[in-house]
């Protein structure tokens, strides 16, 4: 498998394959490359419908020449706790955002997402996200309020008063919790249609068969998520 930055010629064939609308699975293996390549590789540049090879290109050695430029000499990645291989957490944490962004969240509230999952506390502040990302205190708080939004993570103030952003050890059933209950409300109103339509007609029974699976979704999901909970949950040791 070959390693190292993707060519020219391998980003044409990812813009040629994205034109075929091949899956980025089927692109990265004509490619010999992984998945999560090709992946980070599209949403880094536009996406799959806004992907263009020579643009892409331009755009990595761009940020390979500034890394290099601003980067002092012999600057490695700060330490690690509990041993761990810093240039493997940092690989696994880009790996993690691209999936994020693959699922659908924005860039940044993808890497703010990321940062936070992996770190051992579940929780930072503002000026460490902004340190750890290097980004403006204004992309962390729009981050934030998305994921809030999404019930991904909440507010705290720590002993020192400053206000902290934490992601549960249940986060993931407190996701699919609010994604139950945001496609019951969908199902509810699909429902409401159907009288509004006229029962039987072609429209109302669209509605009704719509709220029906969504039903049948909704309350599968809520349950699953109960049974997951009380079955997997596991606590890191002491």
């Amino acid at each position: 498998m070959p390693g190292g930055r993707l060519t020219q010629q391998e980003r044409q064939r990812i813009a040629l394959g994205l034109a075929d609308g091949l899956a980025y699975a089927e692109i990265a293996r004509g490619l010999d490359r992984p998945t999560s390549t090709v992946t980070r590789e599209v949403i880094r540049n536009g996406g799959p419908t806004s992907y263009r090879a020579d643009l892409a290109h331009r755009a990595t050695e761009h940020r390979t020449h500034r890394g290099r430029r601003t980067a002092p000499r012999g600057a490695e990645a700060p330490p690690q706790p509990h041993g761990r291989d810093a240039e493997a957490v940092r690989a696994y944490q880009e790996s993690l955002t691209t999936v994020f962004m693959a699922s659908g969240m924005p860039t940044m509230t993808a890497r703010v997402m990321a940062c936070l999952m992996i770190s051992d506390t579940g929780s930072l502040t503002a000026a460490e996200l902004v340190q750890r990302l290097q980004v403006s205190p204004a992309s962390i708080s729009k981050a934030i309020a998305f994921l809030e939004s999404q019930d991904h993570v909440r507010r705290e103030r720590d002993e020192r008063r400053r206000e902290r952003y934490v992601v549960d050890d249940d986060i993931m059933y407190e996701a699919m919790v609010a994604s139950a209950r945001s496609t019951a409300q969908v199902a509810e109103t699909a429902r409401q249609g159907v009288g509004i339509l006229g029962p039987g007609t072609p429209a109302a029974v669209r509605l009704e068969n719509m709220g029906r699976f969504l039903d049948f979704v909704s309350e599968s999901i809520a349950r699953a998520a109960d049974q997951a909970r009380a079955v997997l949950h596991t606590k890191p040791e002491a």
